[in-house]
């Protein structure tokens, strides 16, 4: 039997590759045309980032751990796990990451007991509040990922507060993961896509990623999980798709710049194929 033209156009899914993909597949391509010798195609700005990933989003795992080693009650280990992310948001900035997304806390998390669940509200309401005017300083758009409706008054408040006093920055955009599940977010956006009266044949890939919590911002690159558990845990599970995934065993208290450092250096040294 004769084989497809060889000279014909092949015909593609409308939808293929993800056009959310489509620079990440240019950049990789381009990296793929120098090592051969061929021109490049993309800026010189685009070479001189290729190596930083633009998003990074991090499970940030084993703060309960860290105070059970230490004798210390959970929220303690929470508290410390905090502190951690005013050290690591400041070295993002320093190291050009525009994107960070921490997963704060899930839906899950709503089964554990009031009193933890109590003290991490307070641990978010009493950060958010207390670093604003540093974020705003340092040019950090805070945003939240997740259904703020559902939290209580005190931390919807702090939050809003952040969101609109943080609009401006155009350095480093925080996503808060909280009251985050990736299963919930794709139920929100399949719901918002029908309320708002898109047809089911528009319906595709890009109408899904318009309408996640995340609309308009790149895929993550990395996905770095701390504590040494291998899974995503219902995080970013649309968005991550194509991301490198990064876990380390040290936990999210003692993670640090050199921790950080270690992940991108690992990020950089990995050649992502896209399929391809």
């Amino acid at each position: 039997m004769a084989g497809p033209d060889a000279g014909a156009r092949l015909s593609r899914p409308t939808d293929a590759p993800p056009i959310a993909h489509a620079p990440a597949l240019e950049a990789w391509a381009d990296t793929e045309g120098r090592a051969a010798g061929k021109p490049s195609s993309v800026a010189s700005e685009s070479e001189a980032r290729s190596e930083i990933p633009r998003h990074v989003a991090i499970i940030m795992d084993g703060n309960r751990r860290w105070a059970r080693e230490r004798g210390l009650p959970e929220l303690d280990g929470h508290a410390a796990g905090v502190e951690a992310i005013r050290g690591l948001l400041r070295h993002a900035v320093r190291r050009d990451v525009r994107y960070l997304t921490l997963y704060a806390f899930s839906r899950e998390n709503w089964a554990r007991s009031d009193e933890e669940v109590r003290g991490l509200f307070g641990l978010l309401e009493a950060a958010i509040r207390d670093e604003t005017d540093e974020l705003r300083e340092q040019g950090v758009r805070v945003r939240l990922l997740g259904r703020l409706d559902e939290l209580p008054s005190d931390t919807r408040a702090s939050i809003e507060s952040a969101l609109a006093e943080t609009a401006e920055g155009n350095r480093l955009t925080l996503n808060i993961a909280f009251n985050y599940a990736g299963r919930t977010e794709l139920v929100d956006a399949v719901r918002a896509l029908v309320a708002s009266g898109t047809a089911p044949e528009a319906i595709d890939e890009t109408a899904i990623s318009g309408a996640l919590y995340t609309a308009g911002q790149p895929d993550p690159d990395l996905v770095i999980r701390t504590g040494g558990e291998q899974r995503l845990s219902n995080f970013l599970i649309w968005q991550s798709a194509y991301a490198e995934l990064y876990t380390c065993n040290v936990l999210w208290p003692d993670f640090g710049p050199e921790a950080f450092d270690a992940a991108l250096l690992e990020f950089a040294r990995r050649t992502r194929r896209f399929g391809r």
